[in-house]
């Protein structure tokens, strides 16, 4: 039992950690959430099976890594609205919508050192969380821990209870698919990582103001704009404006709260007016995608659960 002592305290320690792990994973942030859960429930049950000479972290890992293949064995692969429909043609208010475990979803950065969520920037934004979920489960495990985390392959082999020739062989595997994937969602990868101030607060007036043209003004011309859980998406400024317009009646009237998500995008709450007067509700994450000072793409998740992950309130005063 000796070699078990602060096991759970290590995993304690890690939940930070864990939880980017899970969510590279499994695509999602609802089930990150739970699987790290998970996790420190059969750490606990488990903690006096660890060897004496047993990495803790290996070990941990290796518990996260079982509970994730758990939740994906039967899953489907999850995406971008982009990467699952062709961009619309006639533009109205979407109707069709898959379930929640449809869709990749975004995640708040993690409090703490600034350089560490710009150091893991480009392995947490949405696209390439799309274009992990394309590979296997077990292959998508070790190029998480081999090439997002610098694992070496023996470690990462440790981890998942593998030979490190097995390891070696699911990377190259999984690099492989990677190089050869064509999802339309890559393009984002080459966005900025970090946003102009200005264009922040531009986006945050002209939204709150629904002023459509001066939106417009801060968006590339070949700009698109998705709202899963619904399947719809458009492209092109015509078609942003006109979209825009179409949503006016529910939008207008909305106010942005500033987040961070997905390793430094800029990001909004979006609450929307309700019958209750002065009161605002819950409506979308909104996830900007900027190049070059202006506005490539706007994600709106729209799912109200969103909110209690990113620690925002249940309602919003118009007065505040």
């Amino acid at each position: 039992m000796s070699g078990s002592s602060g096991i759970v305290e290590t995993a304690e320690s890690m939940r930070s950690e864990l939880i980017g792990y899970c969510y590279r994973m499994v695509g999602s942030a609802f089930d990150a959430e739970d699987a790290v859960q998970e996790t420190m429930l059969r750490v606990w049950r488990n903690e006096g099976r660890i060897r004496e000479d047993a990495s803790r972290r290996a070990w941990v890992y290796r518990i996260a890594t079982n509970v994730c293949l758990d939740k994906l064995r039967q899953a489907k692969r999850r995406a971008l609205p982009m990467d699952v429909t062709d961009a619309a043609e006639r533009i109205a208010a979407p109707r069709e919508s898959l379930p929640r475990a449809a869709w990749v979803w975004p995640s708040p950065d993690a409090a703490g050192d600034p350089a560490e969520v710009a150091e893991a920037r480009e392995t947490v934004r949405l696209s390439f969380i799309a274009m992990l979920q394309t590979l296997p489960p077990r292959q998508r495990a070790v190029l998480i821990l081999c090439d997002v985390l610098r694992w070496p392959a023996g470690q990462a082999a440790e981890a998942l209870g593998m030979t490190a020739a097995a390891a070696n062989s699911a990377l190259q595997r999984a690099r492989s698919t990677l190089k050869q994937s064509r999802l339309r969602s890559e393009s984002l990868r080459e966005l900025d990582g970090e946003s102009d101030r200005r264009l922040v607060a531009s986006y945050v007036e002209a939204f709150e103001r629904y002023d459509i043209d001066k939106l417009l003004a801060l968006f590339t011309e070949q700009a698109s704009l998705s709202m899963p859980p619904y399947t719809m998406w458009v492209c092109g400024n015509a078609n942003i404006a006109a979209f825009l317009e179409a949503t006016r009646a529910h939008c207008a009237g909305s106010r942005l709260l500033p987040l961070r998500a997905n390793g430094g995008c800029p990001a909004f709450a979006q609450y929307v007016p309700s019958e209750r007067p002065g009161v605002l509700l819950p409506w979308s994450i909104i996830v900007l995608e900027p190049r070059d000072g202006k506005i490539a793409h706007a994600h709106f998740f729209i799912d109200v659960d969103l909110f209690r992950l990113f620690g925002m309130p249940a309602e919003w005063s118009a007065d505040r």
